[in-house]
């Protein structure tokens, strides 16, 4: 997935970045996942940040959004919805400030929720790409 041109993001956002969204954003490389974005999107939305990333097919879209939940779980969040953790094509986690959206490549594409929050600034996560982790 490529981000098309017309978007202009802002530079990346200097702010402190909040540990979890590091974490969400391992979690979902240790899986298997791509493609992942990381926005600001404090002033332009209810949300204060938002990530977007891919999954292969349903079931592994699913389990990477099942993941997220059972570790955030573990350091004391908790979701106020989800959607397709059982089984779907389009996952959605919401912890009210953050909102995680894990797709199928092609319905990634067709909702294209980076046009949406055009105006966030991406984030630079940190992500251990030596990580043997398997969540």
């Amino acid at each position: 997935y490529s981000i098309k041109s017309p978007i202009l993001f802002k530079a990346m956002s200097t702010q402190e970045i909040p540990p979890y969204l590091n974490q969400i954003a391992q979690i979902i490389f240790d899986k298997k996942g791509k493609n992942i974005l990381a926005l600001d999107i404090r002033g332009i939305s209810s949300a204060d940040f938002v990530i977007i990333a891919e999954g292969n097919v349903d079931k592994h879209v699913s389990a990477i959004a099942s993941t997220i939940v059972d570790e955030l779980k573990k350091i004391g969040l908790k979701p106020s919805y989800t959607e397709g953790l059982q089984n779907g094509d389009w996952a959605a986690i919401d912890y009210s400030h953050t909102v995680v959206h894990i797709f199928e490549p092609g319905l990634r594409e067709r909702y294209d929720l980076e046009e949406l929050w055009n105006k966030g600034s991406i984030l630079d996560l940190e992500i251990n790409i030596e990580s043997d982790k398997q969540v």
